[in-house]
């Protein structure tokens, strides 16, 4: 035996979308339902569990044994769950990562849609996922609400509804086919080895989990509710309006007692609202209305829902989720985008929430949603006896373009004192670097974010904070940037000439530090430094009707819609840049796990260490700006702190 495609349907009373595959599967009333599978691309066979078949000894053994590849769409969610099925002991861990293949992550590594139904349609394959799964899933995977016409049940069982076990038994088999099928087309299309050993990494920390400090949480769930009820009652005390969070009321109410007609009550309508309002009450309410209006409780609901019964959450991260740079996404508590850290007395504000102490928080704190917000990082902690250690890459999407591009004096500054929004104000205003002004320095800041990667007015504008730049500003600020940049500039433009020319000559076309492009099977691929490449299915050079010039059309998927999407050599670019720097993180941590490092979360170019407490930062940080072997000349540094909870230094 080879290969073995499985798939699975399950049971359990926890919401898989609200807890994650490791809750979800934790749960006492998770079952498999049925096991479809195919050995070396053979005959489909179903073993159905929930009427009392089992899981054949030796497909048993295949799944315990590493030379036997399983493969699954999604293969984390039938590892785990076959992991809690086979399980005869107190937790031990999960069956091993190394000899499975996620067909979904293959299909994104070639830029293909993320869901089994989106991958096999943009293949066109012969077989297709059935279109009633939804609904048999809804009927046999869930609980159901009791009612009078099924006798009080709380789930469907086959013998409930034979018919439609059939079907589902059908609809199994059926997605075993179509697996098959991915699995076959992607074969011309082998995942490189050090991808796949960097997946085996993923499912290792995702498996690890990380610690959550579930008081907190619970804390800040109660302290939001109560917080909500007194502004909601001061509200109707304040207008006499029967529902004070409806927008009708509101608008109605405030424009009878100031006389400003009110058109609409959006966030970023509200201050500017406020300044119209000489009405004391009216202000007040409008006030409240932003106060209730920020979501401050759902990561700390996530938290809550995913954690396990040894307080860890697991299955944060989805390898590949973002197809076009193969970085990770987040799932869950999506630590890709907690709000940032920005209050003076952190621990403080940290002690007050863990002591459950609304009315002290209340004298220290008049936005309680804000601080509550703030704190979600903090209730990351390590276990018990060891301590966070966490590393950030410096700039590193900064330095990725100059060592692409061959800006040489940007380099430069990579390799000495690091200060690029003060250099690059100095290139662009030609002052000297002592000489550049807190104002300059904000304007190079402003030109580093904008136009790193084509943008023009429209994004200077955009990371102008203050919002006090004219557009005539904002020209020459771009003007300035691309004057004292011109590798870069250059690099765009030699970037969109080679995609093209692969894609119009088959051809393959070469640029320094590793970089390729070539067309196979429809595909542009952009090779990078690392060996990985980034994929462009259906890649295609074509007259831009917006410009006017040409440029490379592709298809992606969007809002679950497979659709063509336009390119240019900046956008291209800024593919490129972010997924080396993704490459460069990925190269850290393979490194750090050798060292014996626990890596158990990762954000962005940060990696979070669950470290003993002899351990340095300076150890870590020194691992991750080792000189990548295939980023020779590439200027790598990184800056960390160590804490007994996560934030953001």
């Amino acid at each position: 035996m080879f290969k073995i495609n499985i798939d699975i349907e399950t049971y359990s009373e926890a919401s898989l979308m609200d807890c994650g595959v490791y809750r979800y599967a934790e749960d006492e009333s998770f079952e498999i339902l049925l096991f479809g599978y195919s050995i070396d691309g053979g005959p489909k066979k179903l073993v159905d569990l929930a009427q009392g078949e089992e899981i054949p000894p030796e497909i048993e053994a295949a799944i315990h044994d590493p030379t036997v590849v399983k493969s699954a769409f999604n293969a984390n969610f039938e590892r785990v769950c076959i992991s809690e099925h086979l399980r005869d002991s107190p937790r031990t861990g999960y069956l091993s990562p190394i000899a499975w293949h996620c067909s979904a992550v293959h299909s994104r590594y070639i830029g293909l849609p993320g869901s089994l139904a989106g991958v096999a349609k943009a293949l066109k394959l012969d077989e297709q996922k059935g279109k009633e799964g939804k609904a048999l899933i809804r009927y046999f995977c869930m609980p159901c609400k009791p009612t009078k016409a099924n006798g009080g049940r709380t789930r469907n069982l086959p013998e409930h509804d034979p018919e439609k076990w059939e079907h589902f038994k059908g609809y199994c088999l059926q997605d075993v086919a179509v697996e098959q099928a991915i699995d076959e087309k992607l074969e011309a299309f082998p995942i490189p080895e050090s991808e796949r050993r960097l997946y085996v990494l993923d499912q290792q920390i995702n498996d690890r989990g990380v610690r959550a400090h579930l008081g907190m949480a619970r804390n800040a769930i109660q302290i939001d509710d109560v917080f909500r009820a007194r502004l909601f009652a001061e509200a109707k005390a304040l207008t006499g309006l029967d529902n004070p969070n409806s927008p009708a009321q509101i608008k109605h109410w405030i424009g009878e007692i100031s006389g400003i007609e009110v058109s609409s009550l959006a966030k970023d309508s509200l201050d500017p609202l406020k300044e119209r309002l000489d009405n004391l009450d009216a202000t007040r309410m409008i006030e409240i209305r932003q106060l209730t209006s920020r979501s401050s409780t759902k990561k700390y609901q996530a938290i809550m829902h995913g954690a396990q019964e040894d307080d860890r959450i697991r299955g944060l991260f989805q390898y590949y989720g973002a197809s076009r740079t193969g970085r990770w996404s987040g799932r869950r508590v999506q630590l890709q985008n907690l709000p940032q850290n920005h209050i003076d007395n952190l621990d403080l504000a940290r002690d007050l929430l863990i002591e459950g102490d609304l009315e002290t928080m209340g004298i220290f704190y008049d936005d309680i949603p804000t601080i509550l917000s703030q704190l979600i990082r903090t209730a990351l902690i390590p276990e018990e006896g060891t301590k966070f250690i966490v590393s950030d890459f410096s700039a590193i999407e900064a330095r990725v373009i100059a060592w692409l591009a061959d800006e040489k004096w940007r380099i430069d500054v990579f390799k000495t004192h690091g200060k690029i929004y003060e250099a690059s104000a100095s290139a662009m205003f030609n002052v000297p670097l002592d000489a550049v002004t807190k104002r300059l320095r904000a304007k190079g800041k402003v030109a580093e974010l904008a136009c790193g990667f084509g943008g023009s007015v429209g994004a200077i504008k955009a990371m102008d904070k203050g919002g006090d730049l004219t557009d005539d500003e904002a020209k020459r600020i771009v003007q300035e940037w691309r004057a004292a940049n011109p590798g870069i500039v250059r690099f765009w433009k030699t970037v969109s000439q080679a995609a093209m020319a692969a894609v119009e000559t088959r051809q393959s076309y070469e640029l320094p530090h590793g970089l390729r492009f070539l067309y196979a099977r429809g595909i542009l691929f952009i090779e990078l430094p690392s060996g990985r490449r980034l994929a462009y299915p259906r890649a295609k050079v074509e007259p831009d009707p917006k410009y006017g010039s040409a440029g490379i059309s592709y298809y992606t998927e969007a809002n679950g819609q497979w659709i063509q999407e336009r390119t240019y050599g900046g956008k291209l670019v800024e593919n490129i840049v972010q997924a080396t720097a993704r490459d460069c993180l990925a190269e850290a941590m393979l490194r750090l796990e050798d060292y014996g490092a626990k890596i158990v979360a990762h954000v962005h170019d940060e990696v979070i260490l669950e470290a003993p407490k002899d351990w340095t930062v300076e150890q870590i940080n020194e691992i991750m700006g080792e000189t990548i072997p295939w980023g020779e000349g590439l200027p790598l540094a990184a800056a960390g702190f160590e804490k007994e909870y996560y934030m953001k230094d």
